[in-house]
């Protein structure tokens, strides 16, 4: 039997488990999905080890960076992006090779793509600085938007929330969530945005799908915000995920 799995941590709200394990029952593979929630990604070499029958993985949070050292091969594309969230694991004699891939930008991409219109949509505001933000840069610019990142903190490339005015709404009207604020338990919270400057023209996209609709994207659509959450996305980047782990 092969196995496939998903590294990161905490990996309690993860969908992959339950879509792979599906697909494989419903497509009678004989294949299963595990979860490996490792504490540092110092221990991938040992999960290796320890599951030969291992053929892929996918990657998620905070490892999407860190693991690129662990990595014999990257695609142009993942490497460009800076993060990978896909590892083929091959197996030659005694030997493991692993490449490394990135599906999120295939997901968002394709997700996000029917919701622009550039004649009104020129520019974008991504929330957050880690993996997934690196892949909706690179695909909003592949699109054809302008982009800048927001983060909560001084950073080199970055701009700070209390920098985002109504007028910075008005111009980035593209806004796409790649941070945990809003995720179940925590349904509460929104990243601090003036919503009020939002109107049909505004994008709220977020990363998140539990819950359905956040409270970023609740808020947004008072105001007449087009919404949409990450599940598509997740969808998406599950699909292209086992496309990689067969590529010939």
């Amino acid at each position: 039997m092969e196995k496939y799995g998903l590294i990161g941590f905490p990996l309690g709200h993860s969908f992959s488990i339950s879509y792979f394990n599906q697909k494989f029952q419903d497509e009678n593979i004989d294949a299963v999905y595990e979860n490996f929630e490792i504490p540092t990604i110092d221990i991938l070499p040992e999960v290796l080890s320890s599951n030969p029958e291992l053929k892929g993985l996918n990657v998620t949070i905070p490892y999407k960076e860190k693991v690129l050292p662990f990595l014999d091969n990257i695609s142009p594309e993942a490497r460009a992006i800076g993060a990978v969230n896909v590892i083929r694991v091959l197996h030659e004699g005694k030997n493991i090779k692993l490449k490394g891939y990135n599906s999120d930008v295939i997901g968002f991409t394709k997700s996000i793509e029917p919701m622009i219109d550039l004649k009104h949509h020129r520019k974008a505001l991504i929330l957050g600085t880690g993996g997934a933000s690196k892949a909706v840069d690179y695909g909003l610019r592949n699109l054809g938007l302008e982009t800048i990142f927001v983060s909560r903190y001084e950073k080199q490339g970055t701009i700070q929330y209390r920098q985002i005015t109504a007028d910075v709404v008005k111009e980035y009207n593209v806004i796409v969530n790649c941070t945990p604020v809003g995720m179940y338990p925590n349904t509460e919270q929104c990243p601090p945005l003036p919503y009020e400057a939002m109107d049909s023209r505004t994008i709220l996209y977020d990363l998140i799908y539990n819950p359905d609709e956040t409270l970023f994207m609740k808020r947004g659509a008072e105001y007449g915000a087009q919404t949409k959450n990450g599940l598509e996305m997740l969808l998406l980047q599950a699909f292209a995920s086992w496309e990689f782990w067969h590529e010939k």
